[in-house]
């Protein structure tokens, strides 16, 4: 047999038995490949997902996966392994009032620094863990509303994701009509079109949208690979759930020292800087901000 290549045949259909020995074994992959952690209650979902293409591959058992996804030369096979494992769940303008913290905090200090000289007319704010992409059209779409093409304002949006099919999907720009319900209608009739004849039940991102954004895939878990900041905004949102204590803790250190003195770091509403080594300021919920020279009017606790 040729190394690296499956040689097993495919037997039977639905989920494969997986044994606890073989859970531990990718628990202990999945949590040292990209720092999310499966908890025992996460078994059947191991099994749901990988059951599929542990077949495509023609083995019989999770024991023979596991070994042809850790032979060298396999790498673009962990790579698809992580792919299924990842939970793309998402919609536009998810937490609305960050948004509005955004629109009412935010724009305002910018522009008022812009004019004091205080700050370049350059931003760049990046969505880690974007999935198929709404939370960076989300942010593309409140800032240009702020900031239009012509305002003198250079806008930058890099979205990132573990997930390669997630990433291919967001580059697309295009999703069902049924998507668009948390997009405020001003937006919504500026910024997205409205496919006609084939492309009917479908919106697309418009081209001054697009231009705006920017997308690579970033392993959280492995900061040689991250972009170089800083950025004035990171949204890392109900990503970090999945990670285990230390992994979380390292990510939150590291996405802080990307953000300048007076940016933001935008978390989700089950997640919090426990653990992070970096000093932060909460100032509203789930916003930090890094290092901040002055205290923040109605901010959160220290």
């Amino acid at each position: 047999m040729r190394a690296g290549t499956p040689s097993e045949t495919v037997l039977g259909v639905g989920p494969l038995p997986l044994t606890e020995r073989e859970f531990s074994l990718f628990q202990a992959l999945v949590e040292r490949e990209a720092g999310i952690h499966l908890g025992p209650s996460k078994q059947a979902l191991l099994v749901g997902r990988l059951s599929r293409r542990v077949r495509a591959l023609g083995l019989t058992s999770f024991g023979a996966y596991y070994r042809f996804v850790c032979m060298r030369g396999n790498e673009a096979e962990r790579v698809r392994m992580l792919d299924c494992l990842c939970t793309n769940e998402t919609h536009f303008f998810r937490e609305p009032g960050q948004f509005e913290f955004l629109r009412q905090r935010v724009f305002p200090e910018w522009t008022r620094r812009a004019a004091q000289g205080l700050m370049a007319r350059h931003v760049r704010v990046w969505s880690a863990g974007c999935s198929t992409g709404e939370e960076p059209y989300s942010l593309a779409m409140t800032l240009l509303s702020h900031f239009p093409p012509g305002s003198g304002w250079e806008l930058e949006v890099l979205a990132t994701d573990l997930s390669t099919w997630a990433l291919e999907r967001a580059k697309q720009g295009l999703w069902s009509v049924e998507r668009a319900a948390g997009i405020p209608r001003p937006l919504l009739r500026t910024f997205m079109l409205k496919g006609v004849r084939s492309q009917e039940g479908w919106m697309k991102a418009s081209a001054e949208l697009r231009a705006v954004l920017r997308f690579a895939r970033v392993n959280l878990n492995d900061e040689r690979g991250w972009p170089e900041g800083p950025f004035e905004l990171v949204f890392c949102r109900n990503v970090l759930i999945y990670f285990g204590a230390q992994a979380r803790a390292q990510v939150l250190s590291s996405l802080l020292r990307r953000l300048p003195p007076t940016g933001y770091l935008f978390l989700g509403h089950a997640e919090s800087l426990t653990g992070s080594a970096e000093p932060a300021r909460c100032v509203a919920p789930n916003i930090y901000c890094a290092k901040s020279p002055q205290p923040a009017s109605g901010g959160g606790p220290t």
